[in-house]
C-alpha cells in the first residue's frame, strides 16, 4: 500500500484495503496528495478511525465525533461547537492519545480555564462538550470511563441572576423606538411572545394567522459561514403555534401594510442580528433604563408570564422549552428572592389561623 506519483497530474495517490463498518473487506484509492508522506499520514490516519483504535490521538478521534454528529446536530449549533472544540479544547488534548487522558489531565485544563476567568455559565458549556466527546468513546468505542465526568464539572447551567426587563421597563423602551417601526415591532413580538431571535428573522406573512390570532413557529434563520440558512426550530418542541393578543397583532399588521407586494413566503424582519441588537443598545440607552440581551427578552416573557400566574408547563409550551424543568431553573433565576415572599405569605395564613383561634377560644359558650 505504499502511495505511488500520478504521471499525468503529478500528484500523489494511494490503494489501500480496509473492513467497513458491517465488516465488509472494501479496496480504495484516494488521490490528490502533494507529497508521499502526506499520502501515507493519510492512510494511517484513516485505517486508525476505521478500527476505531483509542490510541489515535483526541484529534483524530473528533473526526469520528464530528462526523456522526453531522447527521444528527443541526448545522448551527455544530458550527457553535467546533468554536468551542478548536479554541479551548484542542490545543490542549489534540496530540494526547484518547486511552491516556485522565482525570486528573482534565483537572489540569479546568483549572487553566478558571482561571482565565470565564464566566461560570460558559466554563459549564465548555466543560459539557468535552465531556460529550468522552461520552460518545465510551457508549460506541469501548473507552473505558469518562474522565471528564470522574473530574467533576464546573461552572453553572445558569447564572446567579438572569438580566430581563419588567412590563414598564420595556414600554420604556418601546417608546424610545416608535420612530423606526420595523425595529419596534420585532421588539414587540419578541417581548410579547418570547420566541427566540432565530424564530423571529425567520417569520413570514404565512405565519400570522390574524383570523385565528396565532402565530406558527416552524422554522429558523441562521448565518453560518456568510450563508444564510433556515432550518427547523432548536427542537420538536420549538414547532409550535402560540396565540398573539390584539395589540401586537394590529401592530404586525400595520407593519406588513407598510410594504408594497409582501409576500406570504417573504421574511417579515430582513435584518440581522447584530443590527437588532444595536438598536437595543441605542434604544434602552435613550429610554434610561439597564442594557440587556436580546436573549434576555425572552426570558423577560417568561418572567411576565409566571407574574400574571400562568403556570410552568403552560409557558414551557409557549416557549417551546422541551423539559417544564428549564422553564422552572429560568423562573428560578430570575426569581431568587420569591422564597422570601413565599415564607411571608405562609406567615401571614399562619397569623391569620392562630388569630382565629385565640378569639373563638376568647368568647364566651353561648347559652344552650
Amino acid at each position: 500500500m505504499a502511495a505511488k506519483r500520478d504521471p499525468t497530474t503529478g500528484k500523489w495517490y494511494i490503494q489501500y484495503r480496509y473492513t467497513d463498518w458491517q465488516g465488509n473487506r472494501k479496496k480504495s484509492t484516494k488521490r490528490g496528495f502533494n507529497t508521499k508522506h502526506e499520502a501515507e499520514e493519510w492512510l494511517r490516519r484513516f485505517l486508525l478511525t476505521q478500527q476505531a483504535d483509542l490510541t489515535m490521538p483526541f484529534e483524530e478521534f473528533l473526526n469520528l465525533y464530528r462526523d456522526d454528529a453531522k447527521n444528527r446536530i443541526r448545522e448551527s449549533t455544530m458550527e457553535n461547537k467546533g468554536h468551542i472544540i478548536e479554541t479551548k479544547i484542542l490545543p490542549y488534548f489534540g496530540k494526547k492519545k484518547m486511552n491516556e487522558i485522565t482525570p486528573a489531565d482534565v483537572r489540569k485544563w479546568q483549572n487553566e480555564l478558571i482561571s482565565q476567568g470565564y464566566k461560570p455559565t460558559y466554563l459549564r458549556s465548555i466543560h459539557n462538550q468535552l465531556s460529550t466527546i468522552f461520552n460518545f468513546a465510551v457508549n460506541f468505542y469501548d473507552l473505558k470511563s469518562n474522565p471528564a465526568r470522574k473530574a467533576g464539572i464546573i461552572g453553572k447551567n445558569y447564572a446567579e441572576e438572569m438580566n430581563f426587563w419588567t412590563k414598564d421597563e420595556f414600554e420604556k423602551f418601546s417608546d424610545a423606538l416608535m420612530d423606526n417601526q420595523r425595529a419596534h415591532t420585532a421588539f414587540m413580538v419578541l417581548f410579547w411572545t418570547g420566541m427566540r431571535i432565530g424564530e423571529l428573522l425567520a417569520l413570514t406573512p404565512g405565519d400570522i394567522d390574524f383570523e385565528n390570532q396565532t402565530i406558527s413557529i416552524t422554522k429558523s434563520f441562521h448565518v453560518i459561514k456568510g450563508k444564510e440558512i433556515i432550518t427547523p426550530p432548536k427542537t420538536p418542541k420549538s414547532n409550535r403555534v402560540i396565540s398573539a393578543p390584539d395589540f401586537l397583532l394590529a401592530d404586525i399588521k400595520d407593519y406588513i401594510n407598510g410594504f408594497l407586494g409582501m409576500e406570504k413566503d417573504d421574511r417579515l424582519f430582513f435584518m440581522s442580528k447584530n443590527h437588532l441588537e444595536r438598536e437595543m443598545a441605542k434604544g434602552a440607552k435613550k429610554a434610561g433604563i439597564k442594557k440587556i440581551r436580546i436573549h434576555d427578552l425572552r426570558h423577560s416573557h417568561c418572567a411576565l408570564l409566571m407574574e400574571m400566574g400562568v403556570t410552568p408547563l403552560e409557558a414551557a409550551e409557549r416557549l417551546g422549552h422541551e423539559k417544564v424543568e428549564t422553564t422552572l431553573n429560568i423562573y428560578a433565576h430570575l426569581y431568587p428572592n420569591k422564597q422570601k415572599a413565599i415564607s411571608d405569605k405562609l406567615e401571614k395564613v399562619y397569623k391569620e389561623d392562630f388569630e382565629w383561634q385565640r378569639k373563638t377560644e376568647a368568647e364566651p359558650e353561648a347559652d344552650v
